[in-house]
């Protein structure tokens, strides 16, 4: 019998012992799950139903420990100067909020890479992601060209997304629908070669929808060795998602 025998509603904020705690339902979930929304640092508990709400309340009560030290290891949000210095694709970038549009601007008088146009005296992050964006897609768009030319596919729409779980997904075509890929701004915040693993990666979807022995070969024979970009996701990829907020 739950601790919290009152009902509760979809979406309510609850707080317990200081942890502040959302409560969600969703029908398709198998059972209660509790996690750290990556993106907006809440603490979320799921139930499958509104009856097992109660249920799901005491099942967050319990992790509550878990569920604090889980919030006080997230990155404390940043604030952006002029002069900060950033990576896009492997390349160090000087932020310069100048109050031109925003946009890359190479090998001004120090030799570096100046992000102009990201504010007007205090540097806007908003326009900073607009410009890694932009830069991103394009980037993207040039790699999905070329690793499709390699396999023999034909280009698939390509599309940025937000994902906090996912790097990149692939959408082969079917019933008339073209292919479509879609990839992960923040990505453009990793190495060069790290990002192009992900692209090769998801091109390679076009051909093997799964992870077998032959998707892999695809990969290989794309960017060679894979496994030390991936692990370059799993150590730094939640320093990428950190940017930004």
């Amino acid at each position: 019998m739950s601790l919290f025998p009152k009902r509760f509603a979809d979406g309510a904020r609850l707080e317990l012992n200081g942890v502040v705690v959302r409560l969600a339902v969703n029908r398709r979930a198998r059972r209660i799950s509790l996690r750290i929304d990556a993106k907006t640092g809440e603490a979320r508990v799921t139930a499958p139903s509104l009856s097992r709400l109660a249920d799901a309340v005491d099942f967050a009560q319990s992790r509550r420990d878990w569920i604090a030290t889980q919030l006080a290891a997230r990155p404390t949000p940043k604030t952006w100067r002029a002069g900060d210095l950033i990576t896009v694709f492997g390349e160090t970038c000087r932020l310069d909020p100048d109050g031109r549009r925003p946009r890359f601007v190479s090998g001004d008088h120090n030799g570096s890479t100046r992000l102009t146009g990201c504010g007007r005296g205090d540097v806007d992050i908003g326009l900073v992601t607009r410009a890694i964006r932009h830069e991103a897609l394009a980037v993207f768009a040039r790699r999905v060209n070329h690793y499709c030319t390699a396999l023999g596919e034909p280009t698939p729409t390509l599309s940025l997304s937000d994902a906090h779980t996912r790097w990149g997904s692939c959408a082969p075509a079917r019933a008339g629908r073209p292919p479509s890929i879609r990839l992960s701004w923040r990505l453009a915040l990793a190495p060069f070669l790290v990002a192009d693993y992900v692209v090769a990666h998801e091109c390679a979807h076009l051909l093997e929808a799964n992870h077998g022995p032959r998707f892999w070969r695809h990969v290989h024979g794309l960017v060679g060795e894979h496994r030390p970009h991936r692990d370059w996701l799993r150590a730094h990829g939640g320093g990428l998602h950190a940017f930004g907020r």
